[in-house]
Parts: C-alpha cells; structure tokens; sequence
C-alpha cells in the first residue's frame, strides 16, 4: 500500500507499506514531514518528476531508518516527487523519470530475469556488449568451451570480462613488459609492492583488503561491556590500526558528477569497513583533476585553447556537482570530508591537444579499526556467505569493462552501465569475505541478503 503525503508547496512525499497504515502513525509521519498532510486519494495525476522506481535513493534508505528508530514499523520506502504545472520540466534523466500518475504500482518492479544464453560466436559477443576482450582472452575463452565440451553462457563470459578487466586485474600493472626486445624481471604491481616488502616498518596488511593498515597507538575504549544486549559501559585498551585508503571513480563522475563522487566517496568508506574483519571510518578527502573550469572571463591562462564541446558534463558542472556529492555520501555515513585539492590541465603541442578531459575523481580516507581483526580468516569449505546488495539493472555491471578502454570507444549506452560501478561489480568480494566474519553489519547497512554455501 501506497500513502501520499502534500506539503502544499509542490512536493509529495510516497510511503510504501507493508500492511494497513496506523491511525497513531499519521501524526507522526506529518510532523516528519515538516507539516505535510495525508492525503485520502489512492492515486494522483498531473506531471510528477521523482527517481526511478528501480533505483532506491540513500534518501529513502535514511527516512526509512528514521521511522523505525521513531517507532513507525511496516515501511519499506519512502520517496520525494515534485509536482509541477508545465508538461515538460527539467530534471536529470540519469536518475529521475517524468510521472503522469502516481499511484499504488509506482514501487512495484515486475521485469523477470532473462534467460540464460548460451554464445555461438564469443568474438561478436564481445563487440557487441563491449566487453573490451583482447584477441587472447577470447581464445582463451574458446578453449574453455572445449575443454567444458559446451558453449560458453552470456553470464559466464560477461562475468570474465569483468573480473579479468583492468578495474579488477590491473592487467597492465600486472602485465609483463618487454623492453627493447628485453624482458623485464618484475611487473609495475610488483615493483609497487617491493617497497613494503622490503621496509615493511608499521605496516600490518597491505595488497591484501582493498585498504591497508598500519599500526597505530595504543588507544583507550570506551564501549558496552557487552554489545549484543544492554550492559554497562566500561574502559579497555587495545592496540589500534589506521586505515589508509584511496578509491578512484573517474567516468561515473565525468557523466552524473554528484552520484558518481558521492558513490566514489561511498566506496571507500565501504573499503575500510570491509577490511580485516571490520575497521571505522573517520575522515575523509577527495581530489579532483579536469580540464579548465573557465568559471570567470579574467583567467587568462584559461584562454589558450578553444573549449571543447563535452560529451557529458563541463568541468565547471562536475567541479561543484561532484564536490558536493562527495561531502553529501560523507555526512549520510557521519564522516566528514575534511580536505581535498584540485587540479585542471590544457596544453597545445603542435597540431595536438591535450588535457585532464576524462576526469579524475578520487576519493580517500582515514580510519581506525583493532589489531587483532586487521586480517581475515581463511574461509573452509561449507562456510556461508552473505552477498549484499539489493535489486539492480544492468548498470554498474559493466564497469570492469569501461575501464579497460579510453572514454567514447564504446557507444554512450554501454558506457553509461558503468555508472555507480563500484558498489556493484567485482569489489563486492571484499564486503563479502568481510560479512562472512561479522554478519551482524548486514542488516545496519543493506536491507536485502542472499545466503549461499562455499563449495569447492
């Protein structure tokens, strides 16, 4: 059930319920509202613009939150449509769609699965999803399929692609370089790793999470004696580790700024949650490098060069657009964003022209978490583990395989699957292996689980 609420000033708030609506509930939810009144019809019509009813915003998962510490059960979403009196409004078709009605199927999601498709020819498949396999993974691939004496399905080479693509593999900094017809001993990843090999000094895992600790000092707690029922607080010292982490999230914030950073922002919190068994974030900093702003006429530095026509956003929109989605995604978890620098980049060399025109947005962190839950446990056979998230399209899916290839060589369609990736596509592993150890952190963070068994 679906129960509409008007503030009077062109904004209506959908609640969805699980069952019938609480007489005693009803002033609770106006006064949340800021004065908004209950309204007694079932549906409404005019020009409504709110988010996509596959997509749950963080606003509703935090107003959803809300009522239940208020003590409002039977609400599964809550979200924000604004009326307006033209037909054709402005508003962001990324993540909003336009509504002639609101009414009680404006939640329901009916699309079912498509079937599983098994792939006669893994080459076309490839140009026509692109997935951006090179020429030997696709041999690779057909020899799979021999070997397995079947065709290869469409899950199973997409899911390839992207675990095996630069996001999740880093081919390149794992690639083996040959120069002037000379072998190199050792990768780029290796000789990145060499430094802490050789000066391990205060580090306590690195390469390891998708975060990395270092010891930190001894610190003093002060917490519940116990946390799974009320019990007195007490002090304990234990020995602490900071995290330090560093997430990029360049063509999500090229295309829908305020998401893309706000999600990059998000990544890395989730990161250094999910490290070891679990560690806290506490401050956190983002850098962003793009092409000239041109945000006033006196920056003559600016001038050099013609504005290119932009595929996606300008660099002024994803300069204020992503900078304030990256302090929003903070300020939802409690984590401030405390600092950050920018960099923009054009040059002219001859007949080329250079500059930052795919943007690079990076976010970062600092955290603190215990010693002895800075590495995992070795997962046995049987083991159960919780892969978090909830409904989804095919977008983030694709994002392994954007990454592997330069801004605009796929069409815009495909592209745009890479929007939000990283909540959705291979680093779910490391949430994964995390909640296997501390399960408890599933229900604060995503409504929806899937239980399955470890089997080898």
């Amino acid at each position: 059930m679906i129960k509409f609420f008007s503030s009077g000033e062109d904004k209506i708030f959908a609640v969805g319920f699980n069952g019938e609506v609480a007489d005693a509930d009803v002033p609770k939810l106006e006064w949340l509202f800021s004065g908004a009144k209950l309204l007694t019809e079932d549906a409404l019509t005019g020009v409504f613009v709110g988010p996509r009813k596959e997509m749950i915003t963080p606003w509703s998962t935090n107003a959803v939150e809300i009522t239940q510490n208020m003590g409002v059960g039977g609400i599964f979403r809550i979200e924000e449509f604004f009326s307006f009196a033209i037909d054709n409004p402005t508003f962001d078709p990324m993540l909003q769609v336009k509504y002639t009605v609101l009414g009680q199927e404006l939640f329901t999601i009916d699309k079912e699965p498509e079937k599983v498709i098994y792939i006669d020819d893994v080459s076309a498949y490839n140009q026509k999803e692109g997935l951006a396999l090179s020429n030997e993974e696709i041999d690779y691939l057909d020899g799979v399929a021999v070997q397995l004496n079947r065709k290869l399905t469409d899950s199973e080479i997409f899911g390839f692609s992207q675990v095996n693509s630069e996001h999740c593999r880093h081919k390149i900094f794992n690639g083996q370089f040959i120069i002037d017809g000379k072998e190199m001993p050792s990768s780029l990843f290796k000789l990145i790793k060499k430094t802490t090999a050789d000066n391990p000094n205060r580090v306590v895992s690195a390469y390891k999470d998708n975060v990395a600790f270092v010891e930190g000092p001894r610190a003093e707690q002060f917490a519940p004696k116990r946390q799974d029922e009320s019990d007195f607080f007490e002090t304990k010292d234990f020995d602490s580790i900071i995290s330090l982490k560093a997430e990029t999230h360049n063509f999500p914030t090229t295309v829908e700024p305020f998401n893309g950073a706000a999600t990059g922002s998000g990544g890395e919190i989730r990161d250094r949650m999910a490290g070891g068994k679990g560690s806290m974030p506490l401050a956190g900093t983002a850098v962003y490098m793009t092409a000239y702003s041109r945000l006033t006429d006196d920056r003559n530095w600016e001038k050099g060069m013609l504005e290119r026509p932009w595929l996606y956003q300008t660099p002024m929109d994803i300069l204020i657009k992503a900078s304030n989605g990256a302090s929003d995604f903070g300020n939802k978890f409690g984590q401030p964003l405390i600092n950050g620098s920018v960099l923009t980049f054009e040059h002219q060399e001859g007949e080329k022209r250079f500059g930052f025109d795919k943007v690079i947005m990076q976010a970062g962190g600092i955290g603190y978490g215990k010693k002895q839950e800075a590495l995992k446990d070795t997962p046995s056979t049987g083991d159960k583990i919780v892969v978090m998230g909830g409904d989804n399209y095919r977008i983030g899916m694709g994002g392994g395989a954007v990454s592997s290839v330069a801004t605009g060589e796929f069409s815009s369609g495909i592209e745009l699957n890479e929007f939000n990736a990283p909540i959705l596509k291979c680093k779910n592993v490391f949430t994964m292996q995390f909640v296997l150890w501390q399960s408890w952190i599933k229900i604060q963070l995503f409504p929806y689980t899937i239980m399955v068994q470890v089997v080898t």
